[in-house]
């Protein structure tokens, strides 16, 4: 909880009145958003857009501002989290469900700043099961196409019924072990018809911010190759 939380309020002091920010979605960004709040509280002027239904509600049950996207053309900053990072901050996303509207919104930001806590460091991605979000219809040959791809999906479930994300997709739990080259399953990813997106983020992040147990925090150097 304390690395969670000393992650999340670093990156919030990144924020400048008259930004328009993007709120990710998950555990992490939870404390993000609450920092935000009070930080609006004390009189920074900011205006929002969220990438989950939940994340919505939480930011306007704290007074955060919030906008509709036909308002935004373009985001200044979107704090949001990980469920995996390496080294030359490629992440993993999507085990909260909101990885097309997580996407959609790091796309239009100029700075994604990531916030994890040390566990979700990894050297390859892969250890997590890889997120990709599918249609409903023919979703049995999607399936197999994954498959093939040398993974075993598996469909998400929530209370014994199949997980539906806020677009009224399913979301197969794609488990590869190990990532070797994420850009290009990447772009094998989204040669599948039947994919709407996937939770590899390839080279979008600005930034990330790994929290520790004793409750500090720093950026992670970033490995280029």
């Amino acid at each position: 909880m304390e690395a969670k939380r000393a992650a999340a309020e670093l990156a919030v002091e990144l924020l400048q009145d008259g930004m328009t920010v993007g709120l990710g979605t998950g555990s992490t960004v939870y404390y993000s958003i609450q920092a935000i709040g009070r930080k609006v509280a004390n009189g920074l002027s900011i205006r929002a857009v969220a990438t989950s239904v939940r994340s919505e509600m939480l930011a306007k049950e704290l007074d955060i501002p919030m906008i509709p996207f036909s308002e935004v053309e373009e985001i200044d900053m979107t704090i949001d989290g990980a469920d995996e990072a390496d080294p030359e901050w490629n992440l993993i996303k999507g085990g909260g469900g909101a990885l097309l509207r997580e996407k959609i919104v790091a796309d239009a930001s100029k700075q994604l700043i990531i916030v994890v806590d040390e566990s979700k460091l990894v050297q390859r991605l892969g250890r997590f099961p890889l997120p990709v979000e599918v249609v409903p219809f023919g979703f049995e040959l999607t399936q197999r196409k994954l498959r093939r791809l040398g993974c075993e999906p598996k469909l998400r479930m929530s209370d014994s019924q199949l997980y539906m994300t806020d677009n009224g997709n399913y979301m197969m739990d794609c488990e590869f072990d190990s990532i070797a080259q994420p850009g290009r399953l990447s772009e094998e990813l989204h040669r599948i018809p039947g994919v709407v997106e996937h939770g590899l983020f390839v080279g979008m992040a600005s930034q990330v911010i790994v929290g520790r147990l004793d409750g500090t925090a720093y950026t992670l150097d970033r490995v280029r190759t």
